[in-house]
């Protein structure tokens, strides 16, 4: 598995209800399935994507983001999980809000741009940042609302979201002790698991 998705894993207990917002190929709902007795529904727009899906026998749903989750009832997910595509979407706070409607707890990955590589490349070329983990130029990339780490958990504050957990990672998605202490400024990815403020902290150990 990719190596952010086999972090995430271990904060899904087995036999949970899980949905996938922008599953990809579906390879996490289908390691789940299959190692930790896992149901649920994966939601995709890329029909390549959805086709891999169908293949792993994984449910999938053909459905854009930004049309936000009214489809599902609330409360009606243990996990709602959505790697890589929080800065992708037209309306972060509002996918926010919805995946904490219909999940009992979310996980959420986003690259972090306020990493010193990005810092860097502003500061000294006074351009948009290209790198491994933000390959596009600014004219086609698909990441419209570039986020830090700090801006999220600001969103967190403002719309009472607990932090349950939280990585910086590198794009290797190896996290030491340097990527603890400063976060913001080292941490290329950021991966959270947070609950809405009324929800018990039933909590994973890592």
């Amino acid at each position: 598995m990719r190596a952010d998705l086999e972090i995430i894993q271990d904060w899904i207990p087995a036999g949970s209800r899980v949905l996938d917002l922008g599953c990809g190929n579906g390879e996490l709902l289908a390691w789940l399935r299959d190692h930790k007795q896992v149901s649920g529904y994966g939601l995709e727009i890329d029909p390549e994507n959805i086709a891999e899906c169908v293949s792993k026998g994984v449910n999938v749903i053909e459905q854009d983001l930004d049309k936000g989750l009214g489809n599902f009832a609330s409360n009606s997910f243990d996990v709602v999980v959505m790697t890589q595509a929080l800065q992708a979407v037209q309306y972060p706070d509002k996918i926010l809000e919805e995946m904490l409607r219909v999940g009992r707890q979310c996980i959420i990955t986003f690259p972090n741009f306020g990493h010193w590589r990005c810092r860097w490349y502003l500061a000294s070329k006074g351009r948009m940042p290209v790198s491994e983990f933000l390959p596009y130029t600014w004219y086609n990339t698909p990441n419209i609302h570039f986020c830090t780490f700090q801006d999220f958990e600001a969103l967190c504050r403002e719309r009472k979201v607990r932090v349950l957990d939280r990585l910086a990672v590198d794009h290797q998605h190896r996290h030491g002790w340097t990527s603890r202490v400063w976060p913001n400024l080292l941490g290329e990815i950021g991966i959270y698991r947070v609950s809405g403020p009324g929800v018990l902290d039933h909590r994973i150990a890592v």
